[in-house]
């Protein structure tokens, strides 16, 4: 029999901190990481038009001066149709510029004043409702008690926070980030009215059963 060769690599501590580097790389979660996965078209959680569930939510709207902040708002097309059906102060933020500028495109009557390339948790302002779509979940998950706080600071008195969470496990080292029904309750709890807080029985095919609808009001 012949022999076998083994092949020993020498690790040394660059050879090691090059291996840590590249995974922080893959999930980091900054401005610069996020606008390059829309360059790139890395973006497997968009499914290309305004879920259902918020369709619905907002086609029962009538007031369409409403002051809406739409957060980690991506390719925004919740925006695109709350825009093309009349309502007229709607405002976006994401820190992708890409992300914005695809939006742009597409709605190219839209206001420039309302498009927010920042960071969400150093806006200001205050809004009469903000919609939840999939960015609560692509925030790191040791920043939603801020979120929480963030999201009741920009909401009107009576204003609501009203999308989509993930009722569901999902990913711990990456987006999406998931969770449970009671760990949300504890979050929200101390600062809204429970509205709706329910599985949304209108979620995308690849979604069913993953998700629950709010509509939950600042105290």
């Amino acid at each position: 029999m012949g022999r076998i060769k083994m092949h020993f690599f020498k690790i040394t501590p660059w050879k090691i901190l090059r291996f840590f580097n590249f995974f922080n790389k893959r999930m980091s979660l900054d401005s610069n990481s996020w606008n390059q996965r829309y360059v790139s078209k890395n973006t497997a959680w968009d499914i290309g038009y305004v879920s259902t569930p918020i369709k619905e939510y907002i086609d029962q709207l009538s007031d369409k001066k409403i002051k809406i902040l739409i957060p980690g708002c991506g390719n925004a097309h919740e925006a695109e149709y709350l825009f093309k059906n009349g309502f007229t102060n709607v405002f976006l933020v994401d820190f992708s510029k890409k992300a914005l500028d695809n939006f742009k495109s597409r709605v190219k009557d839209f206001p420039n004043e309302n498009l927010i390339c920042n960071d969400f948790f150093k806006i200001q302002g205050k809004y009469d409702l903000i919609i939840e779509q999939t960015f609560f979940c692509a925030i790191d998950k040791s920043k939603r008690i801020e979120y929480v706080n963030k999201i009741n600071s920009l909401l009107e008195s009576g204003g609501k926070l009203v999308g989509l969470l993930f009722d569901a496990p999902m990913f711990d080292d990456r987006p999406p980030f998931g969770g449970t029904s009671k760990e949300y309750k504890d979050f929200f709890s101390p600062y809204f009215k429970f509205k709706t807080f329910k599985p949304s029985y209108n979620s995308i095919k690849s979604r069913n059963g993953k998700e629950l609808f709010i509509n939950l009001e600042k105290k």
